[in-house]
C-alpha cells in the first residue's frame, strides 16, 4: 500500500528558506562549497525540481536528484549516504510535503539553502473530482489512512508543475534563488529564467489553443494529478480512486463513472506509467472506452511519452485533444 501524506500549507511557512537571509547566511559556501570541478553543486527531490535546475543552471551546475528514474517519488525511501549527500550541497530544491522522506532528511541534514516550491506560488484546493463537487471514492471520512497524496489537512494539491503558469513562478523563484548562491553567474541564471518562462508561457498558449475548442471537457483518470491543468483549461478532471492511483475503487464510484462517462461524452480513460493500469482497463471494459496514457511527470522513464518536461506535456496535450474531441 502507498502511504501518500501531505502537510498542511500553514506549516510551510515557517519552513520557508528561500530567501535574502538563508542564502547570505550561506554566501561562503556558494563559492568555497562548490564541487571539485566548480560548479553549484544543487540537489534536487524528483524529476520537476531536476528539469528546472539543469534548465536554469546549465553548464554552471551539477544537479543529482534524490528519486530515481522509475522510482515513485511518494514512496522514497532516503538512504544516510542521500541524508550526508544533501548536507554536503549548495542548493537543495524540493516541494514541501509531497515526499515525507525528503522533508525529514532535509530537515536532519541541515543544510541551509534549501528551496521549497511550495513557497514560490499558491497552493490550491483540487478534488478527485471537478464535475458536479463530489469526492472520489477514497477522499470522505472513512478514507485508508495514509493516503492524502493529493490533498493535505487543508487540501492543498501539490502538483503544481503541471500548469505552465505555475511552474514557470517556481522557476523564477529557482532562478533567483541560484542567482543569491552563486552570484559570479547570476546573469546566466537570469537569461536561462527569462528563456525558460518564455517556452513555458509559448507551452501554455499551446494548451489554450488546443484544447479551446472540444466536444467534451471531462477527462477521467486513476491519479488525481492534474487539478491545476483542468482548472487552468477549463476541463473537469475525475479521478477513478481519489487519492491513491492504485487503490481500487468502490462499485459505487464505478458506477457513478460510468454515468459521467455517458453524460459527458468521455471517450477514454487515462492512467499514469508509473503505477497499474488495472482499474483503467477495468472501467473502460465496463465502459466501452478506450485507455491512454496522462504523465503526471513525476519521472522519466524509457516509457515515457517524451525525453524531457516539454515533450512529456506535449505528449499529454495530444493525448487530451483526441480524448477530448479537439477540433
Amino acid at each position: 500500500m502507498n502511504v501518500r501524506r501531505l502537510i498542511p500549507a500553514a506549516a510551510l511557512a515557517g519552513a520557508v528558506t528561500l530567501g535574502a537571509t538563508a542564502l547570505t547566511a550561506c554566501s561562503g559556501a556558494s563559492a568555497a562549497g562548490k564541487s571539485a570541478d566548480g560548479k553549484l553543486d544543487v540537489t534536487a527531490s524528483f524529476y520537476p525540481m531536476q528539469f528546472l535546475a539543469e534548465k536554469i543552471g546549465k553548464d554552471h551546475v551539477k544537479v543529482s536528484t534524490l528519486t530515481k528514474p522509475g522510482v515513485e517519488p511518494h514512496d522514497l525511501e532516503i538512504t544516510p549516504k542521500q541524508t550526508a549527500q544533501l548536507s554536503e550541497a549548495d542548493v537543495v530544491l524540493y516541494l514541501k510535503s509531497l515526499q515525507p522522506a525528503v522533508d525529514k532528511a532535509v530537515e536532519q541534514s541541515g543544510v541551509k539553502n534549501v528551496v521549497d516550491a511550495a513557497t514560490l506560488t499558491t497552493l490550491e484546493a483540487h478534488g478527485a473530482s471537478g464535475h458536479d463537487g463530489h469526492a472520489a471514492e477514497g477522499e470522505g471520512e472513512g478514507a485508508d489512512e495514509g493516503h492524502d497524496h493529493s490533498h493535505g489537512e487543508a487540501g492543498e494539491d501539490p502538483h503544481v508543475w503541471l500548469d505552465p503558469s505555475k511552474y514557470a513562478e517556481i522557476a523564477k523563484g529557482v532562478g533567483a534563488a541560484l542567482e543569491k548562491a552563486d552570484p559570479g553567474h547570476a546573469a546566466d541564471y537570469k537569461k536561462n529564467t527569462t528563456d525558460l518562462v518564455a517556452e513555458l508561457g509559448a507551452l501554455d498558449t499551446e494548451f489554450k489553443d488546443g484544447l479551446k475548442n472540444t466536444a467534451s471537457r471531462t477527462f477521467i483518470t486513476t491519479h488525481s494529478a492534474f487539478g491545476y491543468l483542468a482548472e487552468r483549461y477549463g476541463l473537469d478532471q475525475e479521478g477513478i480512486s481519489g487519492v491513491d492511483p492504485e487503490s481500487e475503487p468502490s462499485p459505487a464510484r464505478m458506477k457513478d463513472l460510468q454515468a459521467v462517462a455517458a453524460k459527458d461524452n468521455v471517450s477514454t480513460v487515462f492512467f499514469e506509467t508509473l503505477a497499474s493500469d488495472k482499474t483503467a482497463k477495468t472501467l473502460a471494459k465496463d465502459t466501452g472506452l478506450k485507455t491512454d496514457v496522462l504523465d503526471p511527470l513525476e519521472g522519466i522513464t524509457d516509457g515515457s511519452q517524451g525525453a524531457d518536461y516539454f515533450e512529456v506535456m506535449r505528449s499529454n496535450l495530444k493525448n487530451l485533444q483526441k480524448a477530448l474531441g479537439a477540433k
